[in-house]
């Protein structure tokens, strides 16, 4: 008699485990939750470790301007910063901009350019 093997449905397999996803998903906090908004300006992750990816296809060129840049924060600044960072630091820096100008937001611009 086979037995049928009974497996966790997708929605228990792909939940959000941390507070900020679980909110942004809908569900409600779990007991003893801090729920308030964060404060200050929008801060990038930095050197942790991430659980969500993102692929992101680049031009040759603009695969060129990022290491140039990483190299530049490393000759001029003594910054060693991974190209991962940079980027991660660009993304918190445009949508701080989008949030406090909103429609005057450089990205608003830029995508309204064409």
């Amino acid at each position: 008699m086979a037995r049928r093997v009974s497996l966790p449905a997708a929605d228990d397999l792909f939940r959000p485990t941390d507070t900020q996803a679980r909110q942004s998903a809908g569900a409600a906090p779990a007991a003893g939750e801090d729920t308030a908004a964060p404060e200050g300006p929008r801060r990038p992750s930095g050197r942790v470790r991430h659980d969500e990816k993102v692929t992101v296809y680049v031009t040759a060129d603009e695969l060129l301007d990022l290491e140039n840049a990483r190299l530049t924060l490393r000759r001029a600044h003594d910054l060693a910063v991974d190209r991962g960072r940079l980027v991660r630091e660009a993304v918190a820096l445009v949508l701080e901009d989008l949030e406090a100008h909103g429609g005057d937001s450089a990205l608003v611009r830029r995508l309204t350019q064409g």
